[in-house]
């Protein structure tokens, strides 16, 4: 095994990073040499980590399958493996369609795939991975699956039932993180309201969050999606009290018409939703509320989506996310409804919120010139640093943008007086403490 390469290719969510970066930690261990999402087509085995959560992903994710046959067909790669969400959903069909893949796996399949490879398992290793971004930044993964029966959802049927990790072995784990340098540690699952609800019968994430804080070199906490049902309230006050937890809540809301989250199988109602994110902007006035949406769900008339547009209207969502509804094979909404919205109007409903987005975006932004906002440096792009505030997660909201004129360093924190502003970045200098 000496010297021989593994190139593992993450697509999809943070989640399945998380997975991904476990597994090139155990890899590694075995006696590989470890690349990761590397352009070069060649090695001795290619594990590819992928998603099927929507068609687009699906389709991303077979693309990625299908180059990496080509490569092998010309022998440039030894071996070439498939695991994750599309090849736990489809591996009949996709052993069948693509027969040239050496094995498939599933999710959770770490160490049959570690087997594959001809090694195991490291068990003292379980808390260690190989951080592939930045460096300053990391996901901590505290659950697998989710319980809830949202009707256009397919993640319960992939990833099974809602499992939560121990308080001890996460604050292992970000220790470990902290220990190589991460400063931001973005908490993530299907469902952070929930966590720990299945092992301790009790929410566990303030105590978690609190046993994290005891990790001093963790200079930012944030925390995604949390699910709008039984909100952990306790959250609020443990918020409040500590500057190391980010002024950022990511609750996907998905529509605000009683009907249609009826239909969807949600937990919450509009009223519900509408109380809850009025108490978070009353008790957390400086917090950035992100939401998602879906538009064309069955069931979703003009009148409904007339309702979501007045409402995205009237709340003013600091960040925001909106997807076309997807029928997905196997959820309660493929299995009862029939998805009769064109795609052509999907689209048109989404191009209308982000349109309406883009006007609050640029009107909050304009509000913060001349404000000083500590801001994260995460990169240098060509002219220009790009940062983030506490306001802002990686990849999916807007950034702080700097001149490279100015000796910034990633991965350190820095006072921006933001000077200029558009829809979705901010621009600012560098200012003293």
């Amino acid at each position: 095994m000496k010297n021989k390469t593994v190139n593992i290719v993450t697509l999809g969510c943070s989640k399945n990073l998380v997975d991904s970066e476990k597994l090139m930690r155990q890899v590694e261990a075995g006696g590989y040499r470890i690349v990761y999402d590397s352009p070069d087509l060649s090695a001795d085995a290619v594990i590819i980590n992928t998603c099927g959560f929507i068609n687009d992903a699906r389709e991303e994710s077979i693309d990625t399958i299908l180059r990496y046959v080509r490569a092998s067909m010309k022998g440039d790669i030894g071996k070439l493996y498939v695991m994750g969400c599309l090849s736990e959903r489809y591996a009949d069909a996709l052993r069948t369609e693509i027969p040239e893949v050496s094995r498939y796996f599933g999710v959770n399949s770490m160490d049959q795939i570690l087997q594959e490879l001809g090694t195991s398992t490291d068990q003292k290793l379980l808390q260690e991975r190989i951080i592939t971004g930045p460096g300053h930044f990391a996901y901590l993964k505290v659950s697998e699956g989710c319980d809830r029966t949202c009707a256009f959802c397919a993640i319960p049927s992939i990833r099974g039932k809602y499992i939560s990790r121990s308080v001890e072995e996460l604050v292992e784990e970000a220790g470990n993180l902290a220990r190589d340098g991460v400063r931001e540690l973005i908490l993530i699952a299907q469902d952070l309201s929930y966590y720990g609800l299945d092992r301790y019968r009790v929410r566990m994430l303030p105590e978690l969050i609190r046993e994290l804080l005891n990790i001093e070199s963790l200079r930012w906490i944030r925390l995604h999606y949390l699910y709008p049902a039984d909100f952990p309230s306790e959250l609020i006050s443990l918020m409040k009290g500590n500057e190391r937890i980010c002024q950022y809540l990511d609750i996907p809301v998905q529509h605000i018409s009683d009907k249609i989250l009826k239909m969807m199988k949600r937990s919450h109602n509009g009223p519900e939703t509408r109380e809850l994110l009025a108490t978070l902007r009353k008790e957390l006035p400086g917090a950035a509320v992100r939401t998602t949406l879906i538009a064309g769900h069955p069931g979703e008339t003009r009148k409904e989506f007339n309702m979501l547009k007045d409402f995205v209207g009237e709340f003013r969502f600091d960040r925001m996310g909106v997807f076309p509804y997807s029928h997905e094979e196997g959820t309660f909404s493929y299995f009862n409804y029939n998805d009769t919205i064109s795609e052509k109007t999907k689209n048109e409903r989404v191009s209308e919120l982000m349109q309406l987005q883009q006007t609050i975006s640029s009107d909050l932004n304009s509000l913060k010139i001349d404000k000083i906002v500590k801001t994260l440096i995460d990169r240098r792009e060509g002219d220009l640093f790009v940062g983030r505030s506490e306001h802002d997660s990686p990849e999916v909201d807007q950034e702080v943008l700097i001149s490279a004129a100015h000796d910034l360093k990633p991965g350190n924190f820095y006072n921006i007086l933001i000077n200029r502003s558009t829809e979705f970045d901010l621009f600012g200098v560098p200012v003293n403490d």
